[in-house]
Parts: C-alpha cells; sequence; structure tokens
C-alpha cells in the first residue's frame, strides 16, 4: 500500500523533478511540465495512453480516466499500488516530459 509521501519521494529522486504548491495540493514537476498531482484529494498521473487504456480496462478499481485538456490522464488509487508498481508508474509519467535522451538510461536501469 503506497500513500503521498511515496509518491513524493520516489518523484523527486528522478532528474530535474521538484515539487510546486497549486492551491495547496503538490505537482510534481520538470521544469514547468507536470507528470504527477494530487487535485482533489486524489494523485493523476500522465501515464502513456496504451497502458492507460489497458489499466482502465483490467483495473478500473484503482485507474480511472482524467480529462486533462485535450488528452485524458489517470486517476490513481494509491492504496491499491505496492511501493514498487507505483515507483514503476512514476517513472513512466516523468519519461513522458522529459526529453528521450534524458529518460531511457533511467528507464533501462529500472529493468536491469
Amino acid at each position: 500500500m503506497s500513500g503521498i509521501e511515496d509518491l513524493r519521494r520516489i518523484a523527486l529522486a528522478l532528474p530535474g523533478a521538484h515539487e510546486v504548491a497549486y492551491r495547496g495540493e503538490p505537482w510534481f514537476n520538470v521544469g514547468k511540465k507536470t507528470f504527477a498531482l494530487r487535485w482533489g484529494g486524489r494523485v493523476i498521473l500522465k501515464l502513456d495512453k496504451a497502458h492507460q487504456d489497458f489499466l482502465f480496462e483490467v483495473r478500473p478499481e484503482t485507474f480511472q480516466p482524467r480529462p486533462v485538456g485535450t488528452g485524458v490522464w489517470s486517476y490513481v488509487e494509491l492504496d491499491h499500488l505496492d511501493e514498487a508498481e507505483l515507483a514503476d508508474l512514476v517513472r513512466e509519467a516523468w519519461a513522458s516530459i522529459v526529453p528521450k535522451k534524458i529518460s531511457r538510461p533511467l528507464l533501462d536501469a529500472a529493468k536491469a
């Protein structure tokens, strides 16, 4: 079972990541781009579209769609995840906003 402090620790360990507060809620960014946030007490991650569509289908109790702008991000129930799964998802969200030359070495190392 994971919580917001686990999300914070994992997110802030990623290269270039920092936390900003928006309306009293933590948002995790690289530069001005957000990859994870809490809003209204729920966590939202920017996941790969194909992966999140799969998660919406097979684990609807844990992942639900959240419209953001013209796209869809993922509501994630942290208490349904162990720390390893949360770390994988946060890395995926982070990798969606940073250049591949930065994300690829970290993602490759996580797979090894």
